[in-house]
């Protein structure tokens, strides 16, 4: 039998869990197929929940994305281990009702761009500490139980909508426009990428930093990319560039299923 590396604050939590063997459900290598799929599923869900918006009553398209919501996170929940098709399917969807709980918060109650960030943040703050209170990590290497799954999806939602809060703050409460937004925060993406391989910055903080930024950068791009020319846009339309982008995301997808470049065999002790 294989012998899993031993996570930092990783533990067995029962007997039974020490004899069997353990499979993660989310994706076990980070590479660049990894960071692609995550920005084209965030401007593809910035792109529909704003066609949903505008094409049928917002509440009702936040009921539909909710629902479905649920049902990629039971479908992935039920899995006994990664599966490139229900995890990606989970995150899209959490990409386009993170979008509508950001917009919620703005358009329905009227609350400023920074102060939604600002609450989304303390949000994701507080699952941070209480993930870390009660499992000793925040490694997406450590994610062998329900416990910490359920954590895993609770701060992805929260980095969702934060990085939501954060891109139209930007773009539109500091009127840096889309584009110059998403030039901003690929820049701030590259200075954490770069702190991690030359500086040895920490993996953890690294990876979740990194998740943070990618939300507003494919939502700006996508932004950019849908809004009318006399807002900065280039008026592809929502529907369009919310095809476009999920179009060579189900590619890549559908790569990494077949290829299996994200996994590798994982055993306990």
């Amino acid at each position: 039998m294989t012998t899993r590396a031993r996570v930092p604050g990783d533990r067995v939590e029962n007997a039974a869990a020490s004899t069997a063997s353990l499979q993660t459900k989310v994706p076990e290598v980070i590479t660049i197929y990894f960071w692609a799929v995550k920005i084209l599923s965030t401007g593809m869900g910035e792109a529909t929940s704003d066609f949903l918006a505008h094409w049928i009553n917002p509440f009702l398209a936040a009921t539909i994305g909710g629902v479905g919501l649920v049902v990629a996170l039971l479908l992935q929940l039920g899995l006994r281990r990664y599966i490139a098709w229900s995890y990606w399917l989970a995150v899209a969807m959490v990409s386009v009702f993170g979008t509508m709980a950001a917009d919620g918060l703005h358009f329905e109650l009227g609350i400023p761009y920074y102060a939604s960030a600002a609450f989304y943040l303390v949000i994701l703050v507080i699952i941070f500490v209480v993930w870390h209170a009660s499992e000793k990590t925040l490694s997406i290497h450590s994610i062998f139980t329900r416990r910490r799954e359920l954590f895993y999806w609770g701060a992805v939602l929260a980095t969702f909508a934060l990085g939501t809060a954060v891109g139209d703050l930007s773009g539109y409460t500091l009127q840096l426009g889309f584009f110059a937004s998403a030039l901003i925060f690929s820049a701030l993406f590259a200075v954490v990428a770069v702190s991690y391989r030359l500086l040895r910055f920490s993996p953890v903080l690294a990876f979740w930093a990194a998740y943070v930024l990618t939300r507003p950068i494919g939502a700006s791009f996508a932004d950019w990319m849908g809004v009318p020319n006399s807002s900065g846009g280039l008026n592809w339309g929502r529907g369009a560039v919310a095809l476009c982008l999920a179009v060579p995301m189900v590619l890549l997808v559908a790569y990494l299923a077949i290829s299996r470049k994200d996994t590798r065999t994982v055993a306990s002790p």
